[in-house]
């Protein structure tokens, strides 16, 4: 019998896709809902817990306590102050130990989940346990980037990974070889939200989202869905390009549809390692 599963919940749909999926395997969860950033609704009728990030040490009681045994970070979430985060005293411990590794979100994650695993628990990826998630090349829905678009992809995955390798961000925003945003603490609805009014006249203009180079594949891999779609539209996108393999597409019917309906392309790219 598959261990008791614990799911780290962040925002939008993805963790209840998630338990949902786990659950009609048999497998059992315990979710682990945090204040501002999980949605309500992803946790009704699921045995879970809410908490404030800086209250580790009594989640991780909590998941002891629970039989957990496997671990899994879903959805996004957005970084806390260290105003905000009222550290109990496991969590100050960790943030007095892992000192500058704390500076960017990759290297945060990393230890995040090296002292999960110190504790006692497997830290596994989203792909060990959906494996209808991990995008694949080609497109998605009927389609295509034109020549002045391959040539932005191209470009958007040198930035993209550049800003990967300093630890910042996982994707950009590139139109006619300008690049119009970059993707830092504010995540990517709200960079597409700002590069619209950016965009230069005439067409053009792709979404491009890739794995940093260093990147924990378990964790926080870069994840598009619906939303991303609808979202690159309103902003006057011709499409979205993203990593094969090394990004997550939540419901690539629904993305293909929507693609589809608003006109735009969306592609899985192969990145040179």
């Amino acid at each position: 019998m598959a261990p008791k599963l614990g799911i780290l919940a962040g925002g939008g749909d993805l963790p209840a896709r998630l338990a949902a999926a786990v659950r009609a395997n048999g497998r059992e969860v315990f979710v682990v809902a945090f204040d501002g950033h999980t949605d309500p609704a992803s946790v009704v009728g699921l045995p879970h817990l809410w908490s404030r990030f800086g209250a580790a040490g009594a989640i991780i009681s909590r998941l002891k306590a629970e039989g957990v045994s496997e671990l899994v970070f879903a959805g996004p979430v957005r970084r806390p102050s260290l105003g905000d985060l009222l550290p109990d005293w496991w969590t100050a411990r960790f943030l007095a130990r892992v000192g500058a590794r704390a500076l960017g979100d990759d290297g945060l994650l990393r230890a995040v989940a090296g002292a999960l695993e110190d504790e006692g628990f497997r830290v596994v990826g989203l792909h060990d346990i959906l494996n209808d998630l991990p995008t694949l090349p080609g497109r998605v829905g009927t389609l295509e980037p034109d020549e002045a678009a391959r040539g932005d992809i191209a470009r958007g995955i040198e930035v993209a990974r550049g800003l990967g390798l300093l630890d910042v961000g996982q994707g950009c925003v590139v139109q006619q070889g300008i690049v119009l945003a970059v993707e830092a603490v504010e995540g990517t609805d709200a960079m597409l939200d700002r590069c619209g009014p950016l965009r230069r006249p005439g067409s053009g203009g792709v979404l491009v989202k890739v794995k940093k180079p260093q990147q924990d594949t378990r964790l926080d891999l870069p994840t598009i869905g619906v939303r991303t779609v609808e979202k690159a539209a309103a902003a006057g996108l011709a499409g979205i390009a993203v990593e094969a393999g090394g990004t997550l597409m939540v419901d690539r019917a629904g993305v293909a549809a929507a693609a589809d309906r608003l006109g735009l392309f969306v592609v899985g790219v192969e990145v040179p390692s």
